[in-house]
């Protein structure tokens, strides 16, 4: 089967058309929509765009279409089939991740529109957390807030941490379910997962896309009395706190403006202090989510690092692995830190030919 996969991030569309047997790329594209993409209009069209770039109906015939989806919540713990009940499903968990919810439907009802008649499937980032231990997704706040709210961890990219995970067991020589890792996913999201036997054991992304590391716009974990304070004084209202923290904070928040890695890098090799400053403390931070992760294992096999400043940032993997000396870890090229390339179309699309030709709905 063919698969084309549309991965809309909270920055990009991402497009492939993906050969289900081999996962080679056949054709892939991507449109930028901008530091925050909940603020691009058109969405349908820019579709239509990057579908005519794959020759989608030109040329290249799909089997299926599968979607990456931010947060299946508790609901959707496997790829699902989407129909208009999930879509519904989904659109109620846009409040727990609103820079990428509402991007992914939007991006489905466009490819239902522009591809009819073509099954369209659902892969879920929070999928790979699921099976995370009770000390692991309980917060400690009054009981009732997880027993009626449902305030609970559920970790996001997970489908690039699968990825990560069989990955590095290859280059590693070893069954994925024998390797103790650490996956750093540093992208304009960033999050650190510790990975055991293959399944999820911690992770640093909890209710929300929000909470862990630094990021490109959203501020990572701070301390909640910040929020508080702001309330309290009237300086901030809760819209005013949202808009704040998922988008002109993080490394955008210290810089001074949108930008991404590459920029940000190129300022303080000139002397910028404020970018200086931005990549010492997401080294920082990004490292002391590792070091924290590596404390729910027996052992660290490897740290992976992907993700656009993962897998292409030197200058960052450097930095984090100098401050990870105590934990034995090697420098760059050593056997103990590999660097991956994300390849989050091909677990979409390995999960969406498995739930089609099982005959079930999933969820």
């Amino acid at each position: 089967m063919r698969v084309l996969v549309l991965n809309a991030g909270s920055s990009s569309l991402k497009g492939s058309i993906v050969d289900s047997v081999d996962l080679r790329t056949i054709a892939k594209d991507e449109v930028s929509l901008g530091v925050d993409a909940t603020r691009r209009h058109g969405l349908e069209r820019t579709v239509r765009g990057l579908l005519r770039k794959l020759q989608v109906g030109g040329g290249q015939e799909i089997d299926a279409v599968g979607h990456r989806v931010v947060h299946g919540g508790t609901r959707y713990r496997s790829a699902t089939r989407i129909d208009d009940r999930v879509l519904k499903g989904i659109e109620s968990l846009a409040a727990f991740a609103p820079l990428h919810n509402r991007i992914a439907l939007l991006a489905m009802h466009a490819a239902r529109k522009l591809v009819p008649n073509i099954p369209q499937v659902a892969a879920f980032d929070t999928a790979f957390h699921a099976g995370l231990a009770p000390d692991q997704f309980i917060y400690p706040v009054p009981w009732r807030w997880y027993r009626e709210y449902g305030i609970r961890r559920f970790g996001f990219h997970g489908l690039s941490v699968e990825w990560s995970t069989d990955r590095a067991g290859e280059l590693l020589g070893r069954p994925k379910a024998e390797v103790a890792l650490v996956v750093a996913h540093l992208g304009s999201g960033c999050s650190v997962t510790a990975v055991l036997d293959g399944r999820s054991v911690a992770t640093s992304m909890g209710l929300t896309p929000m909470e862990g590391l630094m990021m490109g716009t959203r501020s990572g974990s701070i301390d909640p009395g910040i929020l508080l304070y702001m309330l309290r004084t009237r300086r901030a209202g809760w819209r005013e706190l949202e808009e704040a923290l998922d988008h002109h904070s993080g490394l955008t928040g210290v810089y001074g403006r949108a930008a991404g890695m590459r920029e940000i890098e190129a300022a303080a090799r000139t002397g910028n202090k404020r970018a200086k400053l931005a990549i010492d403390m997401f080294t920082g931070r990004t490292a002391a989510a590792i070091a924290a992760a590596a404390t729910t294992l027996p052992r660290l096999d490897a740290l992976v690092f992907t993700g656009g400043i993962g897998e292409h940032s030197t200058l960052i993997r450097e930095a984090v692995v100098r401050r990870l000396a105590p934990l034995g870890l090697s420098g760059e090229g050593g056997s103990r830190t590999l660097v991956v390339e994300a390849r989050e179309d091909a677990v979409i699309a390995r999960q969406t030919v498995a739930l089609l030709r099982s005959g079930r709905g999933g969820a």
